[in-house]
C-alpha cells in the first residue's frame, strides 16, 4: 500500500479547470496545465491496494491500477509507466476521455469519494511523454505475414500496434484524410487536443505500421482484394451511422446530426478552414441528447460564441447519488456536470421534439417540444405541456445504431451480422470468414474507449495465434465480456 492512511487523511482533490472565460477564447484543453503534478503523488496514495481489487474488473482492459498508483506514490515514474503500459496502449486517450468505470468501482467508492484513477493515469503517461520515456517498440524480427486493419479509431490502432510488435507488416486503411477516427474528427480539441493522436502515430510508425488515409474498404479497395491481399483482415471501423429524429421539419437547414456538425468544427482547428461552414455564431443552438457527444456539442457552440445553447434530454435528470438499483461495484448512471455544462447553458429533461419550424427560405427558426412521462413502456406525451424555444442550429446527438460498412464492405467479405446488426463473431473475435476478425464498435456496438482498446489488443492476440499458431500477446477480454458496466 502506498500510503496506510491516504484515504483516511487525504482529501479527493481533481485537476484544475482554467477559468471559464479564459478557456471560451481558445480550444485548448480545459485543465490547467501540469497542475496534477502537485498534488498526484498524494492522491495516488488513497489507494488502498484491496485484497481484491475491483477497479480490475470495472476496466476491461484490467489495468494495474493499485501498482501504478502505488509506483506514482513513490515517484518511480518509470516503473508506473512500464505498469500502465502493459495493458493500454494509449494510456493519454483514456485518460482524458473514458466515463472512468474503475473510479465507480474503486472499494474506497463505497462510502467515501473514489481514487482519481484517471487523474493519476494522465499524470503518469504526460510526464512518460515529457522525459522521453515513450519509444518506438520495433520488433526483434518479421513474420512474413500481412494485416489489413479496417479503421483507425482506439481499437484499430491498438489492433494494429500490438500485431506490429509481434512482428507482422500491417496497414491501417482510414477513409478520413487524417489517421484517427472518432479520436480525430469526433472528440473535441477542448476534451483532447490532437498533438496526443499525432505523437502516437510517429510511435507507430517508427515501430513498422503502415498508415493509408484516404482509402475507403469496400469503395477505393474491395473486401475481395483485402482478403487476396493479405493474410488477414482486422475490421475495426467506428459506429458512425447516427440514429436519425424522423420528426416534421427534420428537412429543414440547421438541422444537423453531430458528426456532421463536431468533425467541421475539428477541421478548422486542423486548418483545412479559417470558419467552420457549420457554425454557432449569433445563433440560438439546440443540442438533441443528453450524452457525452451532446455535451461536446454545446461546448464547440459555446466557443463559436452562439447566442444561446438548449440541451434536451427524453430521460429524467438523473439522481446525483447512486441510485439504488445501481450498486456499488456497477458503473451508476448520475447528474455530471462536464466542463461543457459549466461554460453556460440550459438542460431540460423529460422532454421530446414534436416539429421543428422554419422560415420561408427554408432555415429552421424555432423548436416545438412536449414534457413527456414513461408509461407502460413508451414515454407519453403531458398535455399542455408544449413549448417553443429558438433555434437556428439544432445538432441530434442522440447515440448511433452501429458501422455503415455493412453497406458495402461486409457484403464483399462475405461476414455475417448478427442480430443486432453488427458484425457476428465467436469467441476468438474470429467472422464466419476464415482470416477476417472484427473488433470495436464493429462488432460490439456502440461502447467506451476502454472497450474498444481492450476489444483491439485482444483481437490482435487471436490474429497472432492465427497467422503463428501461438502468441505472446495479452487478450484481455472476450467478445462477450461486459464486466461491470456495457
Amino acid at each position: 500500500m502506498a500510503d496506510p492512511k491516504g484515504f483516511l487523511t487525504t482529501p479527493k482533490q481533481l485537476a484544475e479547470r482554467r477559468p471559464v472565460d479564459v478557456r471560451l477564447r481558445d480550444w485548448n484543453e480545459v485543465y490547467v496545465e501540469r497542475s496534477l503534478l502537485p498534488i498526484i503523488s498524494k492522491q495516488a496514495g488513497r489507494c488502498m491496494d484491496c485484497g481484491i481489487p475491483f477497479c480490475h474488473n470495472g476496466c476491461p482492459l484490467g489495468n494495474l491500477i493499485p501498482e501504478w498508483n502505488d509506483l506514482a506514490y513513490r515517484d518511480d515514474w518509470s516503473g508506473a509507466i512500464e505498469r500502465l503500459h502493459a495493458t493500454n496502449n494509449f494510456p493519454e486517450f483514456t485518460g482524458r476521455l473514458c466515463p472512468a468505470p474503475c473510479e465507480s468501482a474503486c472499494v474506497l467508492g463505497i462510502n467515501q469519494d473514489a481514487v482519481t484513477i484517471k487523474n493519476v493515469e494522465v499524470t503518469i503517461i504526460d510526464k512518460a511523454w515529457d522525459r522521453g520515456g515513450v519509444t518506438p517498440q520495433v520488433p526483434e524480427r518479421l513474420s512474413g505475414k500481412t494485416v489489413a486493419v479496417i479503421g483507425s479509431g482506439p481499437a484499430g490502432l491498438a489492433a494494429a500496434q500490438q500485431l506490429t510488435r509481434a512482428g507482422h507488416t500491417v496497414v491501417v486503411y482510414e477513409r478520413a484524410d487524417r489517421i484517427g477516427g472518432l479520436l480525430r474528427y469526433g472528440i473535441p480539441e477542448f476534451k483532447m487536443e490532437k498533438r496526443h493522436i499525432n505523437r502516437r502515430i510517429e510511435q507507430m510508425r517508427a515501430e513498422g505500421t503502415r498508415f493509408r488515409t484516404g482509402v475507403e474498404a469496400g469503395v477505393d479497395i474491395s473486401g475481395q482484394d483485402l482478403r487476396s491481399r493479405f493474410d488477414a483482415v482486422v475490421v475495426a471501423a467506428g459506429a458512425t451511422t447516427a440514429r436519425d429524429l424522423p420528426v416534421p421539419g427534420r428537412e429543414l437547414n440547421g438541422v444537423h446530426q453531430a458528426m456532421e456538425y463536431l468533425p467541421l468544427a475539428n477541421k478548422v482547428q486542423e486548418g483545412d478552414y479559417v470558419d467552420s461552414p457549420i457554425s454557432a455564431k449569433g445563433k440560438h443552438v439546440v443540442v438533441i441528447g443528453g450524452g457525452d457527444t451532446g455535451a461536446d456539442c454545446v461546448g464547440t457552440a459555446h466557443r463559436q460564441g452562439a447566442l444561446s445553447v438548449t440541451q434536451l434530454e427524453i430521460m429524467p435528470r438523473p439522481s446525483e447519488d447512486r441510485p439504488a438499483g445501481q450498486p456499488w461495484p456497477t458503473m451508476p448512471m448520475t447528474y455530471k456536470v462536464t466542463s461543457a455544462h459549466e461554460e453556460g447553458g440550459e438542460r431540460i429533461y423529460s422532454v421530446s421534439t414534436t416539429h421543428f419550424a422554419g422560415d420561408e427560405d427554408g432555415n429552421v427558426q424555432e423548436l416545438h417540444l412536449v414534457e413527456v412521462e414513461f408509461k407502460d413502456g413508451r414515454f407519453e406525451p403531458v398535455p399542455g405541456s408544449e413549448k417553443v424555444i429558438p433555434a437556428q442550429l439544432v445538432t441530434l446527438a442522440m447515440g448511433f445504431t452501429g458501422t455503415d460498412v455493412k453497406n458495402g464492405l461486409v457484403e464483399q467479405l462475405g461476414v455475417d451480422l448478427d442480430a443486432r446488426g453488427n458484425v457476428a463473431r465467436d469467441g476468438k473475435f474470429g467472422t464466419n470468414v476464415d482470416g477476417v476478425y472484427v473488433c470495436g464498435d464493429a462488432g460490439r456496438g456502440q461502447s467506451l474507449i476502454v472497450w474498444a482498446i481492450a476489444e483491439g489488443r485482444s483481437a490482435a492476440s487471436a490474429v497472432d495465434t492465427y497467422l503463428g499458431g501461438k502468441t505472446a500477446l495479452p487478450a484481455p477480454i472476450k467478445p462477450t465480456d461486459r464486466s461491470l458496466v456495457v
